[in-house]
């Protein structure tokens, strides 16, 4: 069985940044009402760009990090909430832009998990042999699919793109991935897409594809699943959280993450944060996060890092990850 390594990794956002102060000129709120409930003071908004725009440009990035060139992958994952279409997949239309000729694409749908289910899931692909090298792209722009009159979600979210390439070799670097869903708690984060209208049935005309969440539900979960998440992973692994370097959670509400660094009686500074910057991007957010910490080399080969998940689905998860790249 092969071992499965991140040789690399990038990220994207859109040039234009929507701050507080702007939000509150469209909808009733405040830049202190913002940043007192979810620590966030500006997120990045398209302005025309689609999700595979942003993807392609992590994608590159990730490329060029890892020195490895776009036909040399086998496979691409991409995780979105926010799909350029139906049809085709985004991935595809990454892979036909990038000139990944030889890889298979695929999207998958886990909302805010969505990289840790795509890092599982190349994972499996990788340690089995099928392929020995990878893209894994978690890429949105919920600008479209949110509600810019629902002052609940509206504060929440931003556009951006992330990825890191995957390689098997013989250095222990993916150590360990758990993923789980809980599919009974659906309706507490969904964004529907279109009606069933067909010869049969005329539909519903208020019909509204935008994201809708009940908050309180959500941090409930969140705060809970962090922590089991990582406690699960440490022991499964026999670590301890003295081990790990960096603790990477899915970027949604600084409250979520300051309520489980208290629980675990954890530094805070252990805790790797942007989500001031960007807001929540889905399932881009741990991806930009870990480019992030890449790019100002606060990550030295050896350290070990868990990556942390959870979203719509309800779906969660977390990686236990051993840095191998070196600068």
């Amino acid at each position: 069985m092969n071992e499965v390594q991140i040789i690399g990794t990038g990220s994207y956002v859109p040039l234009n940044i929507m701050t507080n102060h702007q939000l509150s000129e469209i909808v009733d709120t405040s830049d202190e009402w913002i940043t007192s409930m979810t620590g966030i003071k500006q997120r990045h908004i398209s302005q025309g760009e689609n999700t595979s725009d942003l993807a392609i440009k992590a994608a590159l990035e990730a490329l060029k990090d890892a020195k490895v060139k776009a036909e040399d992958i086998d496979l691409i994952i991409l995780a979105s909430t926010s799909p350029d279409q139906f049809l085709p997949a985004t991935a595809c239309i990454v892979q036909g832009k990038i000139g990944a000729t030889k890889a298979m694409a695929f999207d998958i749908s886990a909302a805010c998990t969505g990289f840790i289910f795509a890092l599982n899931i190349g994972m499996q692909f990788l340690r089995t042999g099928q392929c020995k090298r990878a893209l894994i792209i978690g890429a949105e722009v919920l600008s479209k699919i949110v509600d810019w009159t629902d002052r609940n979600t509206c504060i929440l979210f931003g556009d951006g793109a992330g990825a890191a390439v995957i390689e098997a070799g013989s250095k222990r670097g993916i150590i360990s991935v758990n993923s789980t869903s809980e599919g009974e708690k659906a309706e507490f984060l969904t964004c529907h897409t279109v009606d069933v209208i067909n010869t049969y049935t005329s539909g519903i005309e208020d019909f509204k594809a935008t994201i809708s969440m009940n908050g309180k539900e959500i941090f409930k979960f969140a705060v809970n699943i962090i922590e089991t998440s990582i406690d699960k992973i440490l022991k499964e692994n026999n670590y301890t959280l003295e081990d790990i370097k960096y603790v990477v959670c899915h970027q949604a509400n600084s409250r979520i993450i300051d309520y489980v660094v208290k629980k675990l009686k954890a530094p805070k500074d252990k805790f790797y944060v942007n989500l001031d910057r960007y807001g929540n991007t889905s399932a881009a957010s741990i991806a930009i996060a870990l480019d992030e910490m890449n790019k100002k080399d606060l990550l030295k080969a050896g350290d070990k890092i868990i990556l942390v998940g959870f979203g719509g689905g309800l779906t969660y998860g977390a990686s236990l990850i051993e840095w191998t790249i070196n600068k």
